[in-house]
């Protein structure tokens, strides 16, 4: 089965662009006074779009985990109904992907896939339309992490600036302000984009002020003795985003070790140079959306080829491994962390298995 899903998920992507054509041109010829105001710009984001949803679905079927795809149909339901979406379109949109994989693959497996699609119809239909926000009342700084969110989409990057560095000068740690401020807040405004509140220039804006911020606190973060050990922290090629992986990074550097940051859309041949230049026990390797799932399998595929001299563990970490408890094994890692706090304890873990 997991054979005949990997399968799947490979002919899903080598078809991606004739599957996306084939659904959408259905779709647009039975509901055409829906999607005719749409054209000709929407057909072309239409097409894209159905990319988007063939690509998340052959990455779950390539890691043989349904959690994966409906997960991110939750995800897309929320989308839609920000983007004031009718009910029945997203239902509808998968059906006709179901309807062009029936046409395209072959019939063992069509049947895989399109049981997954199922799946997901029916989790979906149950699925929150409003997911709550990630700033709560039970975060210890819940006043410091609401003011701060407040400050960014005001557009006022100093303010902001002036009100985490005031509050580590206050005595607040810098791990503290990383998990319970810095990390749901990103959360936040990533869920704001996905119901529509906030634009895509927005969230740029504000991830650039939380990596602005990130970068004034390195005093404190390089103010620590080392322990002698190396880790290599990058995100895979593809994955532009990196704020998860640097917090990885600068809780490790905080904990003593030597921490190389590659940020993110790294190239393979690159983080293989630096592993083996920098001789690193640890490799933490990020990805923050289940369409990177065969770029992670990959990269560690091509980094345990290498045949280093040296002893190395493999660390991942991101939504898609939190989502999904046992998707660290299937790419091949050596363990997995669900926050950059817990990085530091199995990392440390990890190392005393070299030993």
């Amino acid at each position: 089965m997991a054979e005949l899903s990997m399968q799947a998920g490979q002919m899903l992507l080598a078809r991606l662009d004739e599957l996306s054509q084939l659904a959408v041109d259905a779709q647009y010829e039975h509901q055409s006074a829906f999607w005719k105001p749409y054209d000709p710009e929407g057909y072309a984001k239409s097409i894209r779009d159905a990319g988007y949803h063939f690509s998340y679905l052959a990455e779950a079927l390539a890691a043989n985990d349904q959690t994966l795809f409906i997960d991110y149909a939750a995800w897309v339901k929320v989308l839609f109904v920000g983007l004031n979406f009718p009910e029945h379109i997203l239902p509808t949109t998968f059906r006709y992907m179901q309807q062009a994989i029936e046409n395209t693959l072959p019939s063992d497996l069509a049947a895989i896939a399109n049981g997954s699609i199922d799946l997901a119809l029916e989790h979906m239909a149950s699925s929150s339309e409003s997911p709550a926000s990630f700033i709560r009342p039970d975060n210890p700084f819940y006043e410091l992490a609401d003011r701060y969110l407040k400050t960014i989409l005001s557009s006022d990057r100093r303010a902001a600036s002036e009100l985490i560095l005031e509050s580590v000068v206050q005595g607040v740690s810098v791990m503290d302000i990383y998990l319970h401020v810095l990390q749901p807040v990103q959360l936040e405004i990533g869920r704001l984009w996905q119901t529509n509140q906030v634009s895509v220039a927005q969230e740029h804006f504000c991830t650039a002020v939380t990596q602005m911020v990130m970068s004034q606190l390195y005093p404190q973060i390089l103010a620590n003795e080392k322990n002698g050990q190396t880790v290599i922290a990058t995100s895979v090629s593809g994955d532009l985003h990196e704020i998860g992986i640097r917090m990885v990074a600068d809780f490790l550097e905080i904990s003593g070790w030597d921490a190389y940051y590659l940020g993110a859309n790294t190239p393979t041949h690159s983080i293989l140079r630096t592993i083996q230049e920098k001789q690193a026990g640890l490799i933490a390797i990020s990805a923050t959306i289940p369409f990177h799932m065969s770029k992670v399998t990959d990269l560690i595929a091509q980094i345990r080829a290498s045949s280093f001299a040296f002893p190395y563990r493999i660390l991942v970490g991101g939504y898609p491994f939190n989502i999904s408890p046992n998707l660290w094994r299937q790419v091949g890692a050596d363990g997995h962390a669900r926050d950059a706090r817990e990085a530091v304890l199995v990392a440390q873990q990890l190392m005393q298995e070299t030993r």
